[in-house]
């Protein structure tokens, strides 16, 4: 018959798995640092080391229980070391949606809070003493979250099309917007919609911008600056990439 003292670990075994969660998951949230997002290094370290411990509890927590379901061949008392560690799964969902922030049309914090939720089962993995899994998830997570984001930024920049607002502004009355359109136009750039307003003199276009795929945005911006009738021009709405 199993031992209690074969189900339980050493307080040096505790120690460092928690420090162990803690250099994993380190890791994921220095890379959501660097992003300047809320989320960040001292967040997954807190949140690794919570699932950690709870998986810690959870499975060497109750040393008298374990021995009374040994003692009783599992015919009185029932024991489930799973039972804290499944209720993580769920608790963790509320977290990570606090993470995700609706900023106009656009939803960002989707990323950090799919990192948070890889935090909470590194953290499990790391206090259940499944270290391997713990150490090759992280690798594959940091790996997705560093170099997985050239080949999106690659990928976008070939087949994504964005939409953007232009604001331009002309010094007299009179300025010549078709010239700033004409532009846009020619470098592949549509015109979705152009709504006018005149302030002491001055007259200010904003212009929704339908951006295609592979179109040079920037040169279009560019050309359109160095228009004569021009004074100012800005530009907000182009994707951000997390």
């Amino acid at each position: 018959m199993v031992s209690v003292s074969e189900l339980t670990v050493s307080y040096g075994e505790i120690v460092a798995r928690l420090l162990i969660t803690t250099a994993l998951c380190g890791a994921i949230g220095f890379e959501r640092e660097t992003r300047d997002q809320s989320a960040g290094f001292r967040t997954h370290i807190l949140l690794g080391l919570g699932a950690a411990l709870f998986t810690l509890v959870s499975a060497y927590g109750f040393a008298p229980f374990t021995e009374a379901a040994l003692e009783s061949g599992g015919r009185g008392i029932q024991f489930d070391p799973t039972r804290i560690a499944a209720q993580i799964v769920t608790g963790i969902g509320f977290l990570g949606a606090g993470a995700i922030i609706r900023q106009g049309t656009d939803v960002r914090g989707l990323t950090t809070a799919a990192s948070l939720w890889a935090a909470a089962a590194i953290g499990m993995a790391a206090g259940a003493g499944y270290y391997f899994g713990a150490a090759a998830t992280t690798v594959i997570v940091v790996a997705a979250l560093y170099l997985l984001r050239q080949v999106r930024n690659a990928l976008l920049a070939r087949f994504r099309t964005e939409f953007a607002v232009m604001t331009v502004s002309f010094p007299d009355a009179g300025g010549g917007i078709s010239e700033v359109t004409g532009t846009l136009e020619r470098h592949g750039l549509e015109v979705r919609s152009l709504s006018a307003e005149l302030e002491e003199g001055r007259s200010r276009y904003t212009i929704q911008l339908r951006i295609p795929p592979r179109r040079g945005v920037h040169e279009a911006l560019e050309e359109v600056s160095a228009l004569p009738s021009v004074g100012r021009v800005s530009v907000s709405g182009l994707s951000e990439v997390e």
